[in-house]
């Protein structure tokens, strides 16, 4: 017995070493690929196949991952700083706690993805199409979403701070309950199917005589805001 228990954390250390080099960060790009920690900065992933791959915590400063496709990908804690993902496909994709800043998001698709607690300051989801993509908790100040396609998102308890969603597409209600939406421009948005929006909220919003606001709602005296 004292000869097994001996040798018992030399057999643990074993296994927890293999565990940590399960993922091999060398190996090039496919679908299902396990990258999870690895380094992958200032790489050219132009158009590579990552579907359903594991992403979770990888690196991608500065990576292009323009029309990749990340379908179910989990990117959890990915660190996407100036990463580009324009054109990418990343439906049902999960970036919750992600964090990024200036992230290129534009023309992605992203339905029903996960957001979820994600830090993307300064993201460009420019003519994205993001509908059904959970943003709860999500980190988004002075994001931009002009030209995107959203309904049926949750942005409770976001950050929106100075986000941009004059000219999105919303064909869904928004769930804005709890949201910060300070200087947060909605010009010529329709917002009367909105979700848990109040009236403090929109005092602080940006909106003109187009902004349509849910019942019992009105715009403030302010709008419309000066230049940012």
């Amino acid at each position: 017995m004292g000869a097994l228990l001996a040798t018992l954390p030399l057999v643990l250390l074993a296994g927890a070493g293999s565990k940590a080099l399960a993922a091999d960060c060398t190996a090039p790009a496919h679908a299902s690929i396990d990258w999870h920690h690895c380094n992958r900065q200032n790489l050219m992933l132009h158009a590579a196949d990552l579907a359903g791959a594991d992403l979770r915590d990888v690196d991608f400063t500065l990576t292009d991952l323009r029309n990749a496709d990340l379908s179910s990908a989990r990117l959890t804690d990915a660190k996407l700083v100036r990463a580009s993902l324009a054109g990418a496909t990343a439906d049902a994709a999960d970036f919750s706690k992600a964090e990024g800043y200036r992230t290129d998001f534009s023309g992605v698709s992203a339905q029903k993805a996960s957001f979820q607690s994600a830090e993307l300051q300064r993201a460009d989801f420019a003519d994205a199409n993001v509908e059904g993509a959970d943003f709860g908790k999500a980190e988004l100040g002075r994001a931009h979403f002009a030209g995107a396609t959203l309904g049926n998102n949750s942005f409770a308890f976001a950050n929106l701070a100075r986000a941009e969603f004059a000219g999105a597409k919303i064909d869904g209600p928004l769930d804005l309950g709890g949201a910060y939406l300070f200087l947060t421009r909605f010009e010529g948005v329709d917002l009367s199917s909105t979700k848990g929006l109040v009236q403090s909220q929109i005092d602080i919003a940006c909106g003109d005589t187009r902004t349509k606001l849910p019942e019992g709602l009105t715009r403030p005296a302010k709008w419309p805001c000066g230049a940012d």
